[in-house]
């Protein structure tokens, strides 16, 4: 017998792209699909002007790239961690060295 899923597997995005989720959120998906990511890490870009970016993402470049590009003109100037996988927080660094954002988060 085929289980099927009770999730909603039909989530759609597009690497590199700010998508609009509500007027103050925003969202960029790391190309970094997997079985713990499902389609990809979601990096989290809450208000505008002066903003905070919830879980950076993996260190990928393209990925860093495509959020500082999405921001135009924009200033990070927090980054919220939930927790240290390395899908989540590693590119806190590459936005750090940017941006001069500090990092907030709990951990050990």
């Amino acid at each position: 017998m085929v289980k099927t899923s009770q999730f909603n597997t039909e989530f759609k995005c597009e690497y590199g792209v700010v998508e609009h989720l509500t007027p103050m959120v925003r969202r960029v998906v790391a190309p970094n699909p997997g079985p713990f990511t499902f389609k990809g890490t979601g990096t989290y870009i809450i208000g505008h002007g002066n903003v905070a970016v919830i879980d950076p993402g993996p260190e990928l470049p393209d990925h860093v790239e495509a959020l500082l590009l999405g921001l135009d003109g924009e200033q990070i100037t927090h980054q919220l961690i939930t927790h240290t996988h390395l899908d989540h927080s590693p590119a806190a660094k590459l936005l750090k060295e940017q941006t001069g954002a500090p990092t907030y988060g709990f951990g050990p």
